[in-house]
Order: C-alpha cells, then sequence, then structure tokens
C-alpha cells in the first residue's frame, strides 16, 4: 500500500528532521478483554481475550508514527525480556526514533495490567522511577522537532516544555486527574508555553469552574491559545482564542472492546491536522475517527489505526452511500480525506496486540 505523509505540502529543505517528539514512561500493557463484570473480590475471573503490546507514551508515540509523523521518543526502558519487547516493536515495527531513550541495566519495565468491560476498563500498574541518565556531551534534547506532546501534572512543571516552546515547537498538552483536588490551573504553570490543551470534559470544568464543556473550553483560551475539550460520546468541541473559530465534531458511534489508549490516538490525529495546516473543523474530525477506530481492537498502542485504516472506514463510507443521493453526515463530513487518500490501494494488515510475547523456536 501507498505510505501517506499528511505533511508532504507542507515540508520544506531546512525543516526539522523530526515532526514531534514525546517523553514519558513505557510500560508493558497486558490486556484483559471480554469480561462479563468488573472482578469480585474472592473470586477468579476468566477474560475470552487477552493481548501484549507497549503501553504508557508509547500508546502516543505509536499512534503519531502510524499517522505518518516522524516521531522521536525519549524514554528508558528496562533491559529485561519486556523491555527488549517493547524496545524492538517501537523501534523496528513502528519505525520510531529512539536514539534519545536508553536501556537501563538492572532495572525491570514498569507493567500494567488492564482490563476492560461494559466499554470501559480498569487497570493495576507495578514500576519504579528510572535511575537519571548520564547525559552524553552534546546530547540535545529535547532535540529540533515542528512538535512536542506533554502531559501536564499539576505542581510539577517540566522544564523541558519551556525549552522545546523557545526552539520554535509548537507544545501541545493533555493532562490527568488532579489528585490534589484543587483544580487550579495555576499549578499548570507549563501552559504558557503550550499551542494547545486537551483535557476532557470533566477535568475541563473543574479547571474553569464551569458548568459545560464548551463554556470550558471558552474559558481555558484565557491561558492557551488553543483550546480542544473531548466529550466521549458526544464528539468534542474546540475554540481558537487567537480567530475566535469554534468547531464541534461529533463522535462516531462504535462498539467499544478496549478503550486504552483512546485519548492519545485522539491527541495524535489532532496534531497530524494542525501539522498540516488543516482546519479547526478537519483537525477534530481525523482525531475522532482515529479514536473511534482505535476502540475496536485491543491494546493501546497496537491498536492505533494507520492510514490504510482510515482510507477503509472512508471507501465504506461511500459505497455504503446510495448513487446519486446528497451527501451528508460522514460522507460530507469527512469529505476532506478523498484527496489524501487517493491510491492508497489495498489495506495492509497491522501488527496488533497479541497474548504472548513470542514463541519459541
Amino acid at each position: 500500500m501507498q505510505t501517506v505523509d499528511p505533511l508532504a505540502a507542507v515540508r520544506a529543505p531546512g525543516d526539522p528532521p523530526c515532526d514531534v517528539y514525546l517523553t514519558g514512561t513505557v510500560f508493558l500493557d497486558i490486556i484483559f478483554t471480554g469480561l462479563d463484570s468488573a472482578p469480585v473480590s474472592g473470586t477468579e475471573s476468566w477474560a475470552r481475550g487477552m493481548g501484549s503490546s507497549p503501553g504508557g507514551v508509547a500508546n502516543m508515540a505509536t499512534a503519531l508514527a502510524r499517522l505518518g509523523l516522524r516521531t522521536s521518543l525519549a524514554a528508558a526502558f528496562g533491559d529485561d525480556k519486556y523491555g527488549e519487547y517493547c524496545w524492538e516493536t517501537l523501534e523496528r515495527g513502528e519505525g520510531i526514533d529512539l536514539s534519545h531513550s536508553r536501556m537501563v541495566p538492572g532495572w525491570h519495565s514498569p507493567v500494567t495490567v488492564s482490563m476492560a468491560y461494559d466499554g470501559d476498563r480498569t487497570m493495576v500498574s507495578h514500576g519504579h522511577e528510572a535511575p537519571l541518565p548520564r547525559e552524553a556531551p552534546g546530547d540535545r534534547c529535547p532535540p529540533p522537532a515542528r512538535s512536542c506532546v506533554a502531559s501536564l501534572r499539576a505542581g510539577e512543571p517540566q522544564e523541558w516544555i519551556g525549552q522545546a516552546a523557545r526552539s520554535g515547537s509548537l507544545v501541545f498538552a493533555d493532562t490527568g486527574w488532579d489528585e490534589t483536588g484543587a483544580w487550579d490551573l495555576r499549578a499548570l504553570p507549563d501552559l504558557a508555553h503550550c499551542e494547545a490543551f486537551l483535557p476532557n470534559a470533566a477535568e475541563a470544568m473543574r479547571y474553569t469552574r464551569t458548568d459545560s464543556p464548551r463554556a470550558a473550553a471558552h474559558a481555558l483560551t484565557a491561558v492557551v491559545p488553543l483550546a480542544v475539550v473531548t466529550m466521549g460520546a458526544d464528539g468534542a468541541y474546540a475554540v481558537d482564542g487567537r480567530t475566535g473559530e469554534t468547531a464541534e465534531v461529533p463522535a462516531i458511534l462504535v462498539e467499544p472492546l478496549d478503550t486504552t489508549g483512546a485519548g492519545d490516538v485522539f491527541m495524535a490525529g489532532f496534531v497530524t491536522g494542525t501539522l498540516a495546516g488543516w482546519p479547526l473543523a478537519d483537525r477534530l474530525a481525523l482525531a475522532g475517527l482515529t479514536a473511534a477506530l482505535s476502540v475496536q481492537e485491543f491494546g493501546g498502542s497496537l491498536a492505533a489505526p494507520d492510514w490504510g485504516e482510515v482510507a477503509a472506514w472512508w471507501h465504506r463510507v461511500r459505497a455504503l452511500t446510495p448513487r446519486g443521493e446528497s451527501p451528508g453526515g460522514d460522507l460530507e463530513r469527512y469529505a476532506f480525506l478523498s484527496g489524501l487518500l487517493s491510491g492508497t490501494g489495498r489495506l495492509c494488515p497491522r501488527r496488533r496486540a497479541v497474548p504472548t510475547l513470542g514463541f519459541r523456536g
């Protein structure tokens, strides 16, 4: 299948070699699916499906790489079999640049066990902080990049985010649940360096003390140029505070198998559309589509779709529209895909999460 480069129209001599830089913790994810209910204390539950894949920040890195972005990841990897598997899968399997990553002798890989049921999941994780690296002379991190993706933590500023922004990278950020309960935007000082902030509706409303996701998005533009609030089954809403432009795109309804990493895939789609210079509504549409495709597979990183899977979905939508009927719905909303996907050919199977890390012999 022909490779799609979504940034082909904007690439120029002298551009940084990296489209997206990110850093964080790589986990080995072990995912159980097909559970009828949440595990009950004192009983044994059997899952009908199981898969293993790189997780944590690897979810985002893989989603970006599968959409054709030149992705560089800085992370620590244990020198155990789990770490070797994650490194090989990301570098050789997904083409992610790991030149800023390191293998740590004697450090075991963090592990997450995820149990998916009723359209949601429960996770149990274990791991230890990796030892601080010894930087090599001349080592530059973050490297020159069109953009960076960061996860903001309340009360924990990250020096590299400001460095990246000052060097010209567009910084896209999300955040996790504020365990302190303060929900104070002043505890996220790195927002001052960000191009876009993509919280979910619950997070956005708590941080802005508003009563609707749309009101929260508008309020967030007081601290960040572009605010995108994800609303689950209700889609996503975005506001560009510089121009006043707004956009809202409904979610694509699917039967979810495993929602692990869906937010990361949404972010990857939005970053891709932004770097390509697309209109705000088209960026939201691609982000929502890729997230919807991902939850129909299990294993956060290896569930991320590539352009072949996007093309297959688009061809199905076109085939289901009766000839001569006025376009509408998905056919009209995603018409921007036609030019990008022309000539993509047949779908090539992607690597998916598997029950075991490998068989002997």
